[in-house]
């Protein structure tokens, strides 16, 4: 089953779902030796960041599109984060034809 980010609830597991990159930047946690992007995803019902970490950095090219597989939600701060651990998969998909609906953001 595919979900769509206005679906995404706190805490939530096991997620299927196909995004856009809107935009990617790389976050540097003092003392860690792990490379972390908050990348800005969507689809057309809002967007969500999306923490990716080490290798899943390479992929997440803006303007791309991608089928995050075994998702999950992370609460940080009070906000959801959008993320694939180790159990998860993100492929690369053909580009999607929607437009990401910016002016919700879920993160």
């Amino acid at each position: 089953l595919v979900k769509k980010i206005s679906d995404l609830r706190p805490l939530e597991s096991g997620i299927t779902l196909t995004v856009k990159v809107v935009d990617a930047k790389m976050v540097a946690p003092k003392g860690r030796q792990a490379r972390i992007s908050e990348c800005l995803v969507g689809d057309e019902t809002g967007m969500i960041i999306f923490v990716a970490r080490n290798d899943q950095v390479d992929r997440m090219k803006e303007g791309g599109t991608l089928i995050l597989r075994n998702a999950k939600i992370e609460m940080y701060r009070g906000s959801m984060r959008l993320a694939v651990d180790r159990w998860g998969r993100i492929e690369a998909s053909e580009p999607a034809g929607f437009a990401v609906k910016e002016d919700s953001n879920l993160s």
